[in-house]
């Protein structure tokens, strides 16, 4: 029996609301439905481990092709088991099964809660684009509001930035009594108490070389432009990625020219979320291929399921803008939080982690 928390169990309600539908819609910034732009679906398709199935619109049936067989399914069955399986998801809670709904999966050939995929997309899409007239087959990753938001860049040693303590040189003592700090809030009270000692904290570098360069690879900027956005997070009530990155147009670290108001940060932050969103992870070489070629669909909790398609790429870009925010993950995990000696100098580590809101 299949089992999975809401999340995963939003993959299979995304695939038969879809099919219910027959048209994908696209979102706004504020994850409304834009009425006025949608795409024709002409097939969905997944990949599963016993191959690829296929579930092609016609009319008012679904044709599913599998193991060289048709099954012919009325498009309002899968409405209405999309209705039954939107209403379990938001009961239930931790992973749950749902015995009806994987009889019905069970019976079009839809046998996983996720696809089976090494790469970002969730699900395939053939689409009637109109503005070209022409059919495009997207893969698109499918992010849920049903249960827990989901992150956006997980946090990793891979994702640690390192910074120089200046200003200060702390006694063994000061650096045990500093690092045993242990509230709530604790790295940001260590870094405070490093200020209260008249310590300063400089961005170093980003403390693997395949991320620092994958960043560099997007934009030659972006390792100190995140480095200090990371740290007025660690050190300020600021979360928001917009929030934040109205800070670095403010205090301007990086010295751009700002006679003529050009939103160099706002510009480079929107292209690094995009290209996380679609491809980019940490501890891979990112070439600047695009895995998610069509772009994220949004599991609503309301039920709707919106897309956000790189083709509206100035939509998709300001809906990550304006629906991400910084996190702290555990700094034993993933080791950093703490004040460290290397060739007499002293550092200290602070993690990324993006999550939306």
């Amino acid at each position: 029996m299949l089992s999975g928390n809401r999340g995963e169990w939003s993959e299979v309600y995304a695939l038969f609301k879809l099919l219910g539908d027959k048209q994908l819609f696209a979102g706004d910034a504020d994850l409304n439905k834009v009425e006025t732009l949608f795409y024709p679906i002409i097939k969905i398709i997944r990949h599963e481990s016993g191959g690829n199935f296929e579930y092609e619109i016609n009319g008012d049936l679904v044709i599913v092709s599998a193991e060289k067989e048709e099954l012919r399914i009325p498009v309002k069955t899968f409405t209405e088991q999309a209705v039954k399986l939107l209403a379990i998801i938001k009961k239930s809670n931790g992973a749950f099964s749902i015995p009806e709904i994987e009889l019905f999966m069970n019976s079009v050939h839809c046998r996983s809660l996720k696809a089976k995929s090494t790469a970002k997309s969730d699900i395939q899409i053939a689409i009637h684009d109109q503005r070209i007239n022409q059919i495009a087959e997207l893969g698109f990753s499918i992010k849920s509001q049903l249960g827990g938001q989901a992150t956006l860049l997980n946090a990793g040693k891979t994702t640690n930035f390192i910074y120089k303590i200046t200003t200060f040189q702390p006694s063994i003592a000061q650096i045990e009594t500093i690092n045993n700090i242990d509230t709530k809030s604790k790295i940001k009270d260590r870094l405070e108490s490093i200020k209260q000692f008249g310590g300063n904290i400089e961005y170093f570098s980003p403390e693997q070389a395949v991320f620092k360069n994958n960043l560099v690879l997007i934009d030659s900027s972006l390792p100190n432009i995140l480095g200090e956005m990371v740290k007025t997070f660690y050190t300020s009530n600021l979360s928001a990625v917009k929030d934040l990155t109205e800070n670095l147009n403010k205090t301007n670290p990086l010295h751009y020219d700002d006679q003529f108001a050009h939103t160099f940060y706002m510009y480079k932050i929107k292209r690094f979320l995009t290209d996380v969103a679609l491809g980019m992870t940490p501890s891979k070489v990112w070439h600047g291929i695009y895995e998610a070629t069509g772009g994220y669909l949004i599991v609503k909790d309301n039920g709707d399921v919106l897309c956000y398609h790189i083709y509206n790429r100035n939509q998709f870009e300001e809906y990550l803008f304006q629906n991400t925010k910084l996190e702290t993950a555990s700094s034993s995990r993933h080791e950093f939080g703490q004040i460290y000696q290397e060739d007499g100098q002293i550092f200290f580590k602070l993690n990324l982690q993006i999550r939306f809101k």
